[in-house]
């Protein structure tokens, strides 16, 4: 079992933050591509936050995207489309729509419209 899995979100969460604030995004753009993926509205997701949910928990209580599979690339060296196990897929489906939000990609395109 990957350490991420028992990892809380909010631990890494400002670093999200912090990523897209760098490159001229907003938190609140990011909570929107949370919210796309997971399905998490702002009030639940300041509740997955404040209580210290790991991240295993996280995308348990999630609501996956109908559209998450079309989510394609590499995330630290590692192709998304190409991990086995479904919660690190689904942790690196996250991490690669940070990515693409804090490179600017327009938020269309981040969220699959």
């Amino acid at each position: 079992m990957s350490r991420i899995f028992t990892t809380s979100f909010a631990s890494v969460y400002p670093h999200y933050v912090a990523k897209v604030e760098r490159k001229g995004r907003t938190q609140v753009e990011l909570d929107e591509v949370i919210e796309w993926l997971t399905g998490f509205d702002a009030a639940t997701l300041r509740r997955h936050l404040e209580s210290g949910t790991t991240f295993a928990d996280f995308f348990a209580a999630a609501r996956l995207n109908p559209q998450a599979s079309q989510i394609r690339g590499v995330v630290c060296g590692v192709r998304v489309e190409d991990v086995e196990d479904p919660l690190m897929q689904q942790i690196r489906y996250l991490d690669k729509l940070v990515d693409e939000l804090a490179k600017g990609r327009p938020m269309a395109k981040v969220l699959r419209a």
